[in-house]
C-alpha cells in the first residue's frame, strides 16, 4: 500500500473519534469506541511496522535537528512521524474529555481545547491546563480519583 493511501487511512480513522469527543462525549457509542482503543492501537501497530521496516535504513538520527530532517526526508519515516502525532494527540484529547468530566469543566469550554489539540497538539494541552487552572485544579495527581489541590 502506498504511503499516500496509508496517510489518508490514518487521517480519516481519527476524525470520527474527534467529532464524537467534541459533539457527543457522553454517548454510549462514544464511550465504547474511545474505550476500546481500537483506532489508536491499530495506528500504533502501523507506526511499529513503519519504524521497524524503515528506520534502520534511513539516513539521519535523533541527535540533532539536521539528523531529524534527514530522517523525515524518507516518506515512510515521515508517515511514521505523522502517525505518532495522530495517536498521541488523540490520546491527549480523550484524556482532556475524561478529566474535564471528572473535575466539572463544562464541555463547551473543552471543545476549543480539543480543536487546538487536534490541530496544534501541545497548544491544546496547554489551553486545557489553563481551563483546569481556572477551575482551581493546579496539579495532576497519579492517585485514583483526581488532581491534587
Amino acid at each position: 500500500m502506498s504511503t499516500d493511501t496509508l496517510f489518508s487511512i490514518a487521517n480519516s480513522s481519527v476524525l470520527p473519534i474527534w467529532l464524537l469527543l467534541a459533539l457527543a462525549p457522553g454517548w454510549k457509542v462514544t464511550h465504547w469506541i474511545v474505550g476500546s482503543c481500537a483506532v489508536p492501537l491499530a495506528l500504533a501497530a502501523l507506526y511499529l511496522v513503519l519504524i521497524a521496516t524503515n528506520l534502520n535504513g534511513a539516513e539521519g538520527d535523533f541527535g540533532s535537528l539536521d539528523g531529524i530532517a534527514k530522517l523525515f526526508a524518507d516518506r515512510e519515516v515521515l508517515l511514521a512521524g505523522w502517525v505518532h502525532y495522530l495517536v498521541f494527540d488523540l490520546f491527549i484529547g480523550t484524556w482532556e474529555v475524561r478529566d474535564a468530566r471528572r473535575i466539572g469543566v463544562p464541555h463547551l469550554v473543552v471543545v476549543p481545547c480539543l480543536f487546538l489539540t487536534l490541530m496544534l497538539g501541545p497548544v491544546g494541552l496547554l489551553a486545557y491546563f489553563v481551563c483546569r487552572w481556572v477551575r482551581g485544579e493546579y496539579f495532576l495527581s497519579f492517585e485514583r480519583g483526581g488532581a491534587a489541590a
